[in-house]
């Protein structure tokens, strides 16, 4: 089934978002769509291996990974500067990889998923840690819930397509 999105700039700003909430959460969305739709605009790009199917499936574990990791103890804060620049990559990746797969410039879908990425990442980051605080639950409980949001949002961009 061919890629259909008409308007790149607002699935990677969701895109950019998710990042921000589980690093792993943009390249997975990506990946899913283009793997379910293929571009002929990836078919020469570096950028080619988004559209695997086997690359999808690989992110959907590493993914769940991140999921039960982030409940840890150990977990580092995802406002450490290598955490932040993880999570601004992921979104970078997501962003290049669908806009170039509409034609447009992988560039552009970088620097805007990566941008939204950090923003998202300090956003979220606080929103958390306040939530906690307010709700009087304890982390591993608004982190499910962050990470139901986190794919129940996936789901919705998966299918805008």
């Amino acid at each position: 089934m061919q890629l259909k999105i008409s308007e790149p700039f607002w699935q990677v700003i969701g895109l950019g978002t998710l990042a921000g909430m589980r690093s792993t959460s943009a390249p997975v969305i990506a990946s899913h769509i283009l793997s379910h739709h293929q571009s002929k605009q990836l078919e020469h790009s570096p950028l080619r291996f988004m559209q695997s199917k086997t690359v999808a499936t690989t992110l959907k574990v590493l993914a769940l990974g991140e999921i039960v990791g982030d409940k840890m103890p150990l977990a580092p804060n995802r406002i450490k500067p290598a955490v932040i620049g993880f999570r601004v990559l992921s979104g970078a990746l997501a962003g290049a990889s669908i806009y170039k797969a509409t034609g447009g410039k992988a560039i552009t879908g970088a620097l805007l998923g990566g941008t939204v990425a950090f923003v998202s990442t300090f956003g979220s980051f606080f929103l958390r840690k306040s939530t906690v605080k307010t709700s009087h639950l304890v982390d591993p409980i608004i982190g499910a819930i962050e990470d139901a949001l986190v794919i129940g949002s996936g789901i919705g961009l998966t299918q805008l397509i």
